[in-house]
Parts: structure tokens; C-alpha cells; sequence
């Protein structure tokens, strides 16, 4: 990686985001209102250890398949508590929605979050037929493009209702975060930014794919989800990069819960038709 590039500036969204500080409070609103109103299956545990579990949201009707949503924060920050509107668009649309919280580092390296998704979907795959679509932001949106890789604990009847995969703003070339403070916790070795780096590796096929990013979002998140439809396109995936014109890292996510937003219709667009 060049030196003379800051790579703790190139992932800091805050500090080119107006009113950044504003953003988290009004998540944690937004989605305690959505909770108040919804009809939730509230902390499934999908394993031991008191942040696996994750909230599932249901629509009135027969659910149409599954949407799993993953939070960011740099596998540093948050849980599932804070995006819990997210979901309003997908239920709105028919489709049960499961938020996984997971372990955080410094206490898990990214490894071994990439293992607890991959539980948390398998989990609630289980519980909900139909085809799944999975969608994450940040750190996010890099869990769920690792769910596709070659080296994937999903099992292959679980792989083969994911219909697409939708990652926003995500992070698919870890290499670069060995040159940043945030790998004091992070800890990620040059093995581990390798094998977790989803560019890197080969696509489960027959998965449609698709790299949201803000029009306005930090140089390296444009050329990290632009990096991710290349590379996989080049290796057969139906891949597709979407630039949303006037969004930043933060109100990138916002569509998610407005069942009509591009966002929301991208997501659900791969996948199959009702029967």
C-alpha cells in the first residue's frame, strides 16, 4: 500500500459528513419507534454468547422469503438495536426481516464475526422459507459479500435460496485497514486481511450481486465497492456497481426503510417471482 496515503483519513466518514454526530441518536429513534409498532420476534439466540441473537420482523401475511440486515460500525460499534427501521421497507413489501447483532472487536477479530453471520443466516433461514436476500452496510456490507466466498460455513441449502446480495457502502479490500489506528483493535493480520477481503476470492455462483455506494462518499469506498463488481464480474457473478447520486456513508441507508426507494427495489428486485 502507498505511503503516502493516510489511511486513517481515508475511512474517516465522519469528519467529511455535515452533522455527523446527529446521526446515530436519531437511528436509535427511528428504530425504537419501528420496534414499537411492529410485530417482532425480539433476541433470538442463534448462539451462546449474550450479542448472538438478532431481532426478526414479520410482515401481516405468509412472509415472502427473508431479508437479513447487517449492521456497521467497523465491526467496532453498534448492534441491532440501531437499525431496527431499516426493516420497515422490506415488511412493507412482504418479507420477514432478521438484524443480527454480533460480537465486536477488539473481543472477536473479524474471523470470527464473519462465523457468527453465517450462523445468525442459518439460523434464521430456519425459521423463514423462501428465497433470502442479504444486505449490510460498512462492515456490513462487507459480512454479507463474505457469505458468498469460496471458504463460506453456509451450507449449500442455505446458499441456494440467497438470491442477491446487496452490500452498501462495503468494505471487500481489508488490506488497507493494516495501515490505520483502528488495527490496534481490529487486529487483523496480513493472513487475515487476505483471506477476509471478498474481492479476493471466488463467488458462490448463481448469486446476484450488487455494490451500493454514495455518490458522495470517501474516494476509497467508491473504489472499494467498484473494486468488488470488477473483480466478481470478472469471475462470472451477475455483478453490478450502483452509485446513488447526493449520498454520503450515512443517509446512503436510508431507503431501506421506504418500501418503494430504489434501495428497497434493488434489494428485492433478483429475487424469484411468487409462485
Amino acid at each position: 500500500m502507498s505511503p503516502e496515503i493516510d489511511w486513517d483519513d481515508a475511512f474517516a466518514n465522519g469528519a467529511y459528513i455535515d452533522g455527523s454526530a446527529e446521526y446515530p441518536p436519531r437511528w436509535e429513534q427511528e428504530a425504537q419507534a419501528f420496534r414499537a409498532s411492529a410485530t417482532l420476534r425480539r433476541d433470538i439466540a442463534y448462539g451462546p454468547h449474550r450479542r448472538e441473537t438478532y431481532d426478526l420482523f414479520l410482515p401481516e401475511a405468509p412472509p415472502r422469503g427473508l431479508v437479513v440486515i447487517v449492521h456497521g460500525g467497523y465491526w467496532l460499534k453498534f448492534d441491532k438495536s440501531y437499525w431496527s427501521h431499516l426493516a420497515a421497507g422490506p415488511v412493507a413489501q412482504g418479507w420477514a426481516v432478521a438484524l443480527p447483532s454480533y460480537t465486536l472487536s477488539p473481543e472477536a477479530h473479524i474471523p470470527q464475526i464473519t462465523g457468527q453471520i453465517a450462523l445468525a443466516i442459518n439460523h434464521a433461514a430456519a425459521a423463514v422459507a423462501g428465497p433470502i436476500c442479504l444486505t449490510g452496510h460498512s462492515a456490513g456490507g462487507h459480512l454479507v459479500t463474505r457469505m458468498i466466498c469460496d471458504d463460506t460455513t453456509l451450507p449449500c441449502h442455505v446458499l441456494d435460496r440467497i438470491a442477491h446480495v446487496l452490500s452498501i457502502s462495503g468494505l471487500h479490500d481489508l488490506r488497507p485497514l493494516l495501515h490505520t489506528q483502528m488495527n490496534a483493535e481490529l487486529g487483523l493480520t496480513d493472513e487475515t486481511a487476505r483471506s477476509e477481503s471478498a474481492a479476493l476470492h471466488n463467488p458462490y455462483p448463481g448469486i446476484a450481486v450488487t455494490a451500493w455506494v454514495g455518490g458522495h462518499e470517501r474516494p476509497e469506498f467508491l473504489r472499494q465497492s467498484a473494486l468488488l463488481r470488477e473483480a466478481w464480474a470478472r469471475k462470472g457473478c451477475n455483478a453490478h456497481l450502483h452509485v446513488a447520486p447526493q449520498q454520503h456513508h450515512f443517509n446512503v441507508i436510508d431507503g431501506l426503510a421506504q418500501p418503494d426507494s430504489p434501495l428497497t427495489q434493488a434489494l428485492l428486485s433478483q429475487t424469484p417471482p411468487l409462485a
